[in-house]
């Protein structure tokens, strides 16, 4: 059973930075694809940004790019988000995700991804 354990969120303001941390264990870590999302109160999950197996390829959301970095170490079967220069819509519970299928590029549909962890709260402050 794979579980995702993200950690990392908390109260900041605004133009501050945070550093999202997952923790994934019970499949080949270094197979998959992982994605970051988030869910700001009264919206639909979206999605942030997501990077590759090996972590050679990364997508964002063009809201936070420039701003935001994933990243992953795969000998700590960890993926992270470094979230620099933040903003009040920002504000939402992230969630880390694994993608489906083994060695697939990295995608931004939810539906893409078939693991997710419980979230962690991020709110910033103006």
């Amino acid at each position: 059973q794979v579980q995702l354990v993200e950690s990392g969120g908390g109260l900041v303001q605004a133009g501050g930075s945070l550093r999202l941390s997952c923790a994934a264990s019970g499949r080949t870590f270094s197979s998959y694809s992982m994605g970051w999302f988030r869910q700001a109160p009264g919206k639909e999950r979206e999605f942030v940004a997501a990077i590759s197996w090996s972590g050679a390829y990364t997508s964002y959301t063009d809201s936070v790019k420039d701003r935001f970095t994933i990243s992953r170490d795969n000998a700590k079967n960890t993926v992270y988000l470094q979230m620099t220069s933040l903003k009040p819509e920002d504000t939402a519970v992230y969630y880390c995700a694994q993608q489906r299928y083994i060695k697939i590029l990295p995608r931004r549909s939810e539906y893409e991804y078939d693991y997710w962890g419980q979230g962690t709260q991020v709110t910033v402050s103006s």
